[in-house]
């Protein structure tokens, strides 16, 4: 991480950042800790690096897909639920915004020639690491007739 000029003791969780993230999108102002954390957890997946993917999570984090009812308690687990999914997906951060607690990112994945898009929501422990982490997979659907006059479909 690069140098940053010290906070106020006042804003212990938040730093000033100008640098480019991945998708090229630009940051300017102020991020939190939990931003950066985020932030190192995709672009370590990405990259399968695994012990620094491990280093943002607690010992017991708590990961959840409400759309399939699935659970997986623990960093171990979790660690190697991502390893082992399949096919050579890729995943891209689109944004990322956050608390001092509570963060939640767009991503923008492909496994193969399949494209899909996820939105993740985490919380932070009191070190800082992510305690828990709640994926949506939206899929698309054609939307329904009689607004076509109101919309752009791109």
């Amino acid at each position: 991480m690069e140098n940053l000029p010290a906070m106020p003791p006042s804003a212990p969780h938040v730093r000033r950042s100008e640098r480019v993230v991945s998708g090229g999108v630009f940051t300017l102002g102020m991020t939190t800790e939990l931003h950066r954390t985020v932030e190192s957890y995709w672009l370590a997946a990405e990259s399968r690096d695994w012990p620094a993917f491990e280093a943002t999570l607690a010992k017991d984090v708590l990961y959840t897909l409400p759309q399939t009812r699935e659970r997986i308690r623990g960093r171990d687990r979790y660690v190697q639920f991502n390893r082992e999914y399949p096919g050579d997906w890729h995943v891209r951060i689109e944004r990322i915004v956050a608390e001092p607690t509570q963060a939640v990112s767009w991503t923008h994945f492909a496994v193969g020639p399949e494209e899909m898009h996820a939105v993740s929501f985490f919380t932070a422990d009191e070190d800082g690491r992510i305690a828990s982490v709640t994926d949506f997979w939206p899929e698309p659907y054609e939307p329904p007739a009689g607004r076509e006059h109101l919309v752009e479909r791109f």
